[in-house]
């Protein structure tokens, strides 16, 4: 039982430690890592190496499919550049066999030593906390190997009678053990959620000389086929790109598994001669040293496999991305959803929410969806008021004006539901150990959202006012209210307009005086309509009442431009008054 919880406890310090390493990593570059991502994706080739690189970085083979789904819904990358990033990550995934090799085969608890040490010097002087918890991640891991390695010699797995006569009991080339190891390998790595676990325990049955050689690499091949499992059920709830991302995902493991199996025995033996390994070497006809230190040598037979067959599987799939792409695309296709009624989100995907850090942008982008429908919305205010003013009795137009209120009334139940989720999910992210600058987003994002429901709101009032005022058969305005309201609600969509394009494009290239500026015109504006607005009444061009109502519009008009005001301001992170 002693030994059952040393091997479960250094498999979870295992585990921490990239996790903890993955996320220190991501939280130093994260910004950098998504304008490399958008930057060096060109062409398939360079979006390969890219995928490879960055995923060999943050160690995270799921932060890199996070950024590449988050920027094919920005419509940065294409699906084709994505699914060329997707296979450049399965390589880069591959360091963590290497790494993990490594610490089965050599004491390296020196090192994790070494890194607490000086990790924690550095998480105290905060300046270099991320350094720190990296070093501390890196620590952990290696720790946690150390100790794997401790107790799978303590296990002696290798002269265990039960263990031995289990894995005898399979005909090492048969093709049905091979099929079956396989099948352990995908259900194991789907049970644990974790590849590098299962990588671990197979790295410790080899090198004990409990487990063969071929049945430790159908455990590598199930492990591949085990993380697309897991990665396309998370994205069942997400949006049709990260469906067909995940798709592609899946679909490049199984081809690879396909032909590799075709291949088997003599790909193995290859890869094996290169290492050094013996693979006709049985245990009991040589000596037992020199069994142990052949068995001691399948750490790196499994990472050469692993990365040579991920190579191999990408230069061939590389030349036919177009057809995967068709591919996918045909396998899933989009939902056919009313836009009126739709109140998912589209971007913001919970099932892959394990990088905080990168959830941001999923937020960003979902805020920008946001944004530019309440734009719309605005403008459907404007076609309503149109319809007001041509009202004439008629059953079809009493019909137009009614489903168009209806449209907006729709809209504003979609801009209250946005806003309760994304401050959910902005919630839920910053639960997480964050950034200061992304704890800053955090809340600008929140003021963001807070703000573009307001004017929902204000959109809203005003087709509640125009609603009332024409189904309670009052008296249409004239001409000067009309050319008045119309010139108010083009600043008010001016004023829109310019905040959309600040939500889409970079902060640093956005002027601010373009705000202010027609901010201040639509207040001198409205102090002006309403200095002529009593005057008009006193002169009896119109009731005090249509006044009121008249006014009512253009005082939403100049809330409105106050909420834009707030929004840009929340995302520059200045004041603009």
């Amino acid at each position: 039982m002693l030994i059952l919880f040393k091997l479960l406890g250094s498999l979870a310090l295992l585990m921490f430690g990239m996790k903890s390493m993955s996320d220190a990593l991501q939280k130093m570059a994260g910004p950098q890592l998504r304008h490399v991502l958008g930057a060096m994706t060109t062409n398939r080739f360079t979006g390969m190496l890219t995928g490879t690189l960055v995923t060999a970085s943050v160690q995270s083979s799921t932060a890199t499919t996070v950024m590449t789904v988050s920027f094919v819904n920005a419509g940065l990358l294409t699906l084709a550049q994505a699914i060329s990033v997707i296979m450049g990550a399965n390589i880069g995934t591959t360091l963590t066999a290497w790494i993990m090799s490594a610490g089965m085969s050599f004491d390296i608890s020196i090192v994790s030593y070494v890194g607490f040490f000086v990790g924690i010097i550095l998480i105290y002087m905060k300046r270099h906390r991320y350094i720190g918890d990296f070093l501390f991640g890196l620590g952990l891991l290696l720790l946690g190997l150390t100790t794997l390695r401790l107790t799978g010699n303590e296990m002696d797995l290798g002269h265990n009678p039960a263990v031995l006569s289990f894995f005898e009991s399979f005909d090492p080339k048969s093709f049905l053990t091979t099929l079956t190891f396989l099948i352990l390998g995908g259900v194991l790595t789907f049970c644990v959620q974790s590849s590098a676990a299962v990588m671990a325990i197979t790295m410790i049955l080899c090198s004990s000389g409990a487990l063969p050689i071929y049945q430790g690499i159908a455990l590598v091949l199930g492990e591949n086929i085990g993380t697309t499992v897991t990665s396309n059920l998370a994205a069942l709830s997400a949006n049709t790109q990260a469906r067909r991302a995940a798709l592609a995902h899946m679909f490049f493991n199984v081809f690879g598994v396909i032909w590799i199996l075709m291949v088997f025995q003599p790909f193995i033996n290859i890869v094996c001669g290169w290492v050094g390994y013996d693979v006709d070497m049985v245990k009991g006809a040589v000596n037992a040293n020199d069994f142990m230190a052949n068995a001691a040598k399948l750490t790196f037979v499994l990472a050469a496999f692993h990365t040579t067959f991920n190579v191999i599987n990408a230069s061939i799939l590389i030349w036919f991305i177009p057809q995967i792409e068709r591919f996918v695309c045909w396998v899933i296709k989009p939902k056919k959803v009313d836009e009126e009624e739709d109140f998912r989100l589209h971007f913001i995907t919970a099932g892959f929410m394990k990088t905080p850090e990168l959830s941001v942008l999923e937020a960003q982008k979902e805020i920008q969806s946001f944004s530019e429908r309440m734009q719309r919305m605005f403008g459907m205010v404007k076609d309503l008021l149109n319809e007001s003013s041509s009202l004439t009795g008629k059953t079809k137009d009493a019909q137009d004006f009614v489903k168009l209120y209806s449209r907006i009334e729709k809209y504003e139940n979609i801009s209250d539901n946005m806003e309760l989720e994304i401050a959910k999910y902005l919630e839920q992210v910053s639960d997480a150990h964050l950034s200061d600058d992304t704890k800053g987003k955090i809340r600008a994002m929140l003021r963001e959202i807070s703000e573009l429901e307001s004017i929902g709101d204000a959109c809203f009032n005003m087709a509640r006012t125009i609603n009332r005022k024409y189904t309670g058969k009052q008296d249409h305005f004239n001409e000067q209210q009309y050319s008045h309201l119309h010139q108010m609600m083009g600043l008010a969509d001016q004023a829109l307009t310019q905040m959309n394009q600040l939500m889409q494009g970079r902060k640093e290239s956005y002027d601010v005086n373009r705000t202010f500026n027609i901010e201040n015109e639509i207040n001198n504006f409205r102090n002006q309509l309403k200095a002529q607005n009593i005057v008009d009444i006193n002169n009896h061009a119109y009731t005090y009442a249509e006044g009121t109502v008249y006014m009512d519009l253009i005082n939403e008009c100049e809330k409105l431009g106050d909420y834009v005001v707030n929004v840009v301001e929340a995302r520059m992170g200045t004041r603009l008054k």
